[in-house]
């Protein structure tokens, strides 16, 4: 069910929230969080669907701020969506126009769950420094896509010299397959058979890529390279170099990957593509910092950036 409010206000809002709880149709018990989700007016549809999933895990109360144009007469209008349009939460869509097209924390205020911790997630553009932002300062954790900036790379660079305890990026997440795959590989290797070198191979538009090599660089301490494939192709191929053979993984598609090592025979391993809300739905299940996150954008990057002619275009 979809109820508009057209030019309101978060208490109206508020009233009608309380009133379609009296009906029924929408129960608070069992909200563990409250998701902010702040994009544009026009973008807001394909996070909508993706966090409606992930609150099958996470039952939450999303709060949507879909900015207009600065230039309209200021208003607001509202949305509430409940049962089969909202999976298991709540959703409230809040359209600003005019003065109310900015992010705006008492907008959000009014509406948050009480005593529940307050997740924010730009999916598209991020602000200078979510941290100091109007919703990110009153938020637990602060979610944002580099992969979807103009500058995917510049845009991951920017996070690391921005970064407080509680950020994360999902071009992050979108890797904890390939760290699940190459810790399991790592972990079976001879100890008296060091490493001597990384290739990492992925598009010139994934700024997962970057930050798998400057997790490995970081981890494993030894010279690595990076090559760039074309956009829209994700990560592509990890070597881990061995005197006695080298660990290779390499994923010509989106679904499976083949898996190489010495003295082993050649596995098909699953390796697909991650979904936003499956990304979203991770990011959901913690809401203390994530450490290892923090470690490499901001130390593990920045030693890889600085190796000379890491990237080869």
């Amino acid at each position: 069910m979809i109820v508009d409010l057209p030019d309101t206000t978060t208490s109206k809002i508020t009233k009608q929230i309380v009133k379609l709880r009296e009906q029924g149709g929408v129960v608070t018990l069992g909200r563990v969080l409250t998701l902010v989700v702040i994009t544009k007016n026009g973008l807001e549809e394909e996070a909508i669907a993706a966090a409606n999933l992930a609150s099958r895990e996470h039952p939450c109360r999303i709060i949507v701020l879909a900015a207009g144009s600065a230039q309209d007469e200021t208003r607001l209008d509202g949305e509430i969506r409940v049962g089969g349009d909202a999976g298991a939460s709540e959703v409230i869509v809040l359209r600003g126009h005019g003065e109310l097209a900015a992010e705006n924390e008492s907008l959000v205020s009014a509406l948050l769950l009480p005593d529940a911790p307050i997740v924010a997630w730009w999916p598209y553009e991020a602000p200078p420094v979510p941290s100091q932002s109007p919703v990110g300062r009153i938020a637990h954790r602060r979610i944002t896509d580099s992969a979807n900036a103009a500058d995917p790379h510049a845009a991951l660079e920017h996070i690391a010299g921005t970064y407080a305890a509680g950020d994360t990026d999902l071009a992050w997440t979108r890797l904890t397959s390939w760290r699940v795959q190459l810790a399991a590989a790592l972990d079976q290797c001879d100890d008296n058979d060091p490493i001597l070198g990384l290739k990492v191979e992925g598009a010139s538009d994934s700024p997962s890529t970057l930050l798998l090599a400057a997790w490995l660089h970081r981890a494993l301490r030894v010279p690595i390279t990076v090559t760039e494939d074309p956009r829209g192709t994700g990560i592509r191929t990890v070597v881990i170099e061995r005197k006695k053979g080298n660990i290779q993984i390499t994923r010509p598609g989106s679904l499976e990957a083949v898996l190489t090592q010495p003295g082993q025979p050649v596995q098909q391993i699953s390796l697909p593509r991650r979904t936003l809300q499956d990304c979203l739905a991770e990011e959901l299940r913690r809401l203390d910092p994530d450490v290892v996150f923090g470690e490499v954008v901001t130390e593990g990057l920045k030693k890889l950036l600085a190796v000379e002619k890491v990237v080869q275009l």
